[in-house]
């Protein structure tokens, strides 16, 4: 999902605008590998570190211990973290920004001391991912967009950062929300190692409650630009395709979660969102296209 995402916004929507872009394109494919070195480095030792929680709340999907050995796992962790930063501190040089490297030695480390202490605390865990997922959309501006804006440019460079920037946090707010689905889904193993999520402070009713709130946030949002960029701007296909495979999932999910009780129903809507966030994506190039053709 993190590679489509990344491919999508350089060759769905930035290479089809009129704008110099500062990477190649077998260099933007080191960045993509970058971030996907990283992110599978966080995942590796998030499995690590929660081998007693995952053993209660998803034994059948268990890796670590079961198909590959604890010190294997860490030896792959600590060679997709490598590659990942390396790739990094390269890629920072290329564009002449070498302080940019320091950004990838943050997400490394963050996913760390996400896995081994953040996890475990109340909302924070939560909001790092979520920030976490969305600066890789930004770090397609700040590494593709930024070196190559200069003065005669700099409107349009802006406004294509900005779009980044909206989709970025509306992939925070999608994000945050399954976070908290997947803390309610998990609480029991959760709540066997000592952990201090929302579901386990407030109790999973309420935390039910929470998400329910938090969903008319993206619901807001969708209806807004639908309304101002799409609907205004008489772009059809664009308004079908968001509203059949947005908006109707998101007004699916929040009545859906409001009744939400057994674990499976939880673990159905978080689906349901990572295929809300898989579309999300996946409409940026369907606006341009559409936008072209109306052209």
């Amino acid at each position: 999902m993190l590679a489509f995402m990344q491919l999508i916004f350089r060759y769905g929507f930035l290479k089809l605008q009129n704008v110099p872009l500062s990477l190649a394109d077998w260099q933007y494919v080191l960045l993509v590998l970058s971030s996907v070195c990283i992110a599978a480095g966080g995942y590796i030792i998030n499995a690590i570190f929660g081998q007693e929680t995952d053993s209660e709340n998803r034994p059948d999907s268990l890796i670590i211990g079961k198909y590959i050995t604890e010190s294997k796992a860490y030896n792959l962790y600590v060679a997709f973290t490598f590659i990942g930063v390396v790739i990094g501190f390269y890629l920072s040089n290329v564009i002449e920004r070498p302080n940019f490297a320091i950004i990838f030695i943050l997400i490394a480390s963050t996913l760390y001391l996400y896995a081994t202490s953040f996890k475990q605390s109340l909302l924070i865990g939560n909001i790092i991912i979520s920030l976490l997922l969305s600066a890789s959309v930004l770090i397609i501006g700040l590494f593709d967009l930024l070196p190559a804006t200069y003065d005669e440019n700099q409107k349009i460079m802006g406004l294509l950062f900005g779009i980044l920037i909206d989709f970025a946090v509306f992939t925070f707010i999608i994000n945050l929300i399954r976070e908290i689905l997947k803390d309610i889904e998990a609480i029991n193993g959760d709540l066997s190692q000592g952990m201090n999520t929302l579901p386990i402070v407030i109790g999973v009713p309420k935390a039910t409650k929470v998400v329910f709130y938090l969903s008319f946030i993206p619901v807001i949002c969708i209806f807004y630009y639908l309304k101002v960029y799409i609907f205004d701007g008489n772009l059809i296909l664009s308004s079908i395709f968001g509203l059949v495979f947005i908006a109707s999932p998101l007004l699916y999910f929040t009545v859906k979660i409001w009744s939400a009780k057994e674990p499976k129903d939880f673990h159905h809507l978080s689906t349901i969102l990572k295929w809300i966030l898989f579309f999300v994506i996946l409409s940026i190039l369907v606006i341009i296209l559409n936008i072209k053709n109306n052209a």
